[in-house]
């Protein structure tokens, strides 16, 4: 285990250790059923806030997504814990209002957990798409950059240039109803490929212009889209 992971597990158990150590030496271990609803409580709070971690979705938003889910769950435990202390200082004999209380606390604190969990699903479902949008074109064009790097013929040369051109200035944004013309331009980028290998400059201006086309008709399918 790693030295940093040993670190942040001893800072999560400062906590635990110090609240329990006041909780059974000033108060013993004989207490209401009441008292022992809030004690756990207070604990389940505590544990929701440590693993809230475990809960951020990865992505580019990432430390967006932690900061809103650690608030919930600092909120809460902080909520929680002031409750659960005035329950334990009552101590009442019934159990109905400490258990109620901070069952809708709890409730409560899920509800608002889960729904922003599932719109930083959303919003991470949507960056992932933006980037796979973006890697086609950049990737794409990156790509036709370097095969013309290897191209000595002027005309295929030019030809080719005219395929990163019309590539580099596609428009970001994509559709998934493009998703097969798009893998037919990569497909093709690769046979240009594989062509300009072999120097067949015959073959190169012809598979470009094929890939030109397949290009526009890709830009122009997303126009009519939008």
């Amino acid at each position: 285990m790693k030295k940093i992971n040993i670190l942040w597990i001893i800072l999560d158990l400062i906590f635990l250790v110090i609240f329990n150590a006041i909780f059974f030496m000033a108060g013993g271990t004989d207490h209401s059923t009441s008292v022992w609803i809030s004690y756990g409580f207070i604990h389940f709070a505590y544990l929701m806030l440590v693993l809230t971690p475990f809960l951020i979705r990865k992505g580019k938003s990432a430390h967006v997504f932690g900061y809103s889910l650690y608030s919930i769950s600092s909120i809460y435990f902080l909520i929680q814990f002031v409750t659960g202390i005035v329950f334990i200082f009552i101590s009442p004999e019934s159990i109905t209002a400490a258990f109620l209380i901070q069952l809708c606390l709890a409730g409560l604190y899920g509800v608002i957990l889960v729904s922003n969990m599932i719109a930083n699903e959303h919003t991470a479902n949507a960056e992932e798409v933006r980037q796979n949008q973006i890697a086609f074109v950049k990737d794409a064009s990156a790509k036709i950059k370097i095969l013309l790097e290897n191209i000595n013929d002027k005309e295929a040369k030019k030809q080719v240039e005219r395929v990163y051109d019309a590539v580099y200035s596609s428009p970001i944004k994509s559709h998934h109803n493009l998703t097969e013309i798009e893998s037919r331009i990569l497909h093709s980028i690769n046979a240009l490929e594989n062509e300009i290998s072999t120097g067949n400059n015959t073959n190169i201006i012809t598979l470009a212009t094929s890939l030109l086309n397949e290009v526009n008709e890709r830009n122009v399918k997303l126009k009519a889209l939008n």
